[in-house]
């Protein structure tokens, strides 16, 4: 079949209006972070999972017939790892669920809603609240990111701590499936031991087993009050400390435990002047960003959060501290912590490793890192920070001040990578936390995976979608990369 013939069936299917073939493309066809851009066979936009099924069902066809296609699902395009950038081959479809934003129930005898996968997260943030519930998955691009891409990435966030990742929110499914049938899996049931877990399969593969169209989501009672603090400590072996003592005296309460260094806090001051710091960024070496979130009252909830600082205080754990007097001086802070990313951004491009470790390991792997890095490059600038709670760090690496920042990561990239990637590797971490694999790191996957699990998974991509129809460049190496024994 010839492409001019599918992108027919595609008009036929979607609509001419929402079948994009030329003009600017740049909204599907370029990444969040602009390290590049594709070029897409077509851009379909489909209404609804039946849409979405018959247009799996076109390209599969066409990929029978000898036509050299693939699909790339995309909701808010706001991923970090080109997980949902087409490559410029030409040959893909971006198959974007933005159009898909329907809300189908919510149920609060169940502690459940059930969601089109194009919603914006914030859009079922204020849904949920408007019930009087909670939807606790919650980070900075949720404004423009999309529950269906939340659940392909296994998105994590800042309250993991307490209500751990998407997976952990998610009750079921709907799925269009490589050859274009549908699985329904939409319960919201917590328990269903009827075979294997499909849910928690597709969950995590960023779009390369099956495209997610819907979801049943787990929510809460929304909190009778939540109360922040921003803590300074003189390092980060006390950050570890503080936290012990938190999980300790606030127990689940504790919905946030998000960590700075430094120099983080200094860019925000250098691109953000009107975001004040609560406490000056010199009066500590790193910084907590605390939140408790209390069932009873907003008394109760400040009581218990000032007990713990007075504890921490006495055992000499801190330097300084604020507390939030409001959910506006709260909001502040969280704005602060939320902004790190976009203020490395103007600095100008940088290496992002979103990496994970044993909380209990942070300190001396920042320590082994940073001292492997003075090694190797020894100018370069470390922008360190994360969800301490969960032991997720972004550790990231700016250029040298006054280099050309691009050169610096174009040239100096592989080399850096190594040196954190290993150090990961020597802690038991993961050179991906949160953000996934994508097209970005394939070669990391190859490298660190175990082999018997990189077996397993190929196994079960050949197994749903043995055309290789679905994000065949992302998440696991291509055929040609892979070792003759693996």
């Amino acid at each position: 079949m010839p492409s001019n013939a599918l992108i027919a069936k595609l008009q036929a299917i979607v609509g001419n209006e929402h079948t994009h073939t030329d003009g600017d493309l740049s909204l599907w066809e370029q990444d969040w972070r602009q390290l590049a851009r594709g070029k897409a066979l077509a851009v379909v936009t489909p209404a609804s999972t039946a849409e979405v099924s018959a247009v799996v069902q076109a390209c599969a066809a066409a990929k029978a017939e000898g036509l050299d296609v693939s699909i790339v699902p995309q909701g808010g395009n706001t991923g970090l790892v080109l997980g949902s950038t087409p490559d410029d081959s030409g040959h893909q479809v971006v198959l974007s669920l933005r159009r898909m934003q329907g809300i189908r129930a919510i149920d609060r005898a169940n502690l459940s809603m059930t969601v089109d996968a194009g919603c914006i997260l914030q859009n079922l943030q204020d849904a949920a609240r408007a019930e009087g519930l909670l939807l606790p998955l919650s980070l900075a691009a949720e404004g423009s990111c999309v529950i269906g891409g939340n659940l392909a990435t296994n998105a994590g966030g800042t309250q993991v701590v307490r209500y751990g990742n998407a997976r952990e929110l998610c009750l079921g499914l709907e799925v269009v499936t490589a050859d274009g049938r549908v699985w329904n899996g939409l319960s919201g049931l917590r328990k269903d031991n009827t075979g294997y877990d499909l849910r928690n399969l597709m969950i995590g593969s960023e779009g390369t087993l099956g495209i997610i169209t819907g979801a049943t989501l787990r929510l809460y009672p929304q909190p009778a009050a939540t109360s922040c603090a921003w803590l300074a400590v003189d390092s980060l072996e006390f950050a570890v400390e503080l936290l012990s003592l938190s999980q300790k005296h606030l127990g689940a309460g504790l919905t946030g435990f998000e960590a700075m260094e430094q120099d983080a806090l200094r860019l925000v001051e250098k691109h953000m002047p009107q975001l004040r710091l609560p406490i000056d960024a010199t009066a500590g070496q790193a910084f907590i960003l605390l939140e408790y979130s209390d069932d009873e009252s907003e008394e109760r909830a400040r009581t218990r959060l000032e007990a713990l600082l007075e504890q921490a205080f006495e055992a000499g754990l801190l330097l300084d501290g604020a507390v939030a007097q409001s959910l506006d001086q709260a909001q502040r802070m969280w704005d602060i912590r939320e902004h790190i990313p976009l203020a490395q951004a103007q600095e100008g491009v940088h290496l992002k490793h979103d990496i994970s470790v044993p909380s209990s390991s942070i300190p001396s792997f920042v320590a082994r890192a940073k001292a492997a890095l003075a090694q190797s490059h020894p100018s370069a600038r470390i922008i360190n920070f994360g969800h301490l709670g969960d032991g997720n760090l972004h550790f990231n690496v700016q250029a040298p001040e006054g280099a050309d920042a691009r050169a610096f990561v174009t040239s100096e990239a592989q080399a850096v990578q190594s040196v954190i990637y290993d150090t990961v590797a020597f802690y038991g971490g993961s050179f991906s936390a949160e953000h996934g694999v994508g097209r970005l790191k394939p070669a990391e996957l190859l490298h660190y995976k175990d082999p018997v699990a990189l077996s397993l998974m190929r196994a079960i991509k050949q197994a749903l979608d043995p055309q290789g129809l679905l994000n065949p460049r992302a998440v696991l190496p291509m055929p040609a990369q892979e070792p003759a024994h693996a």
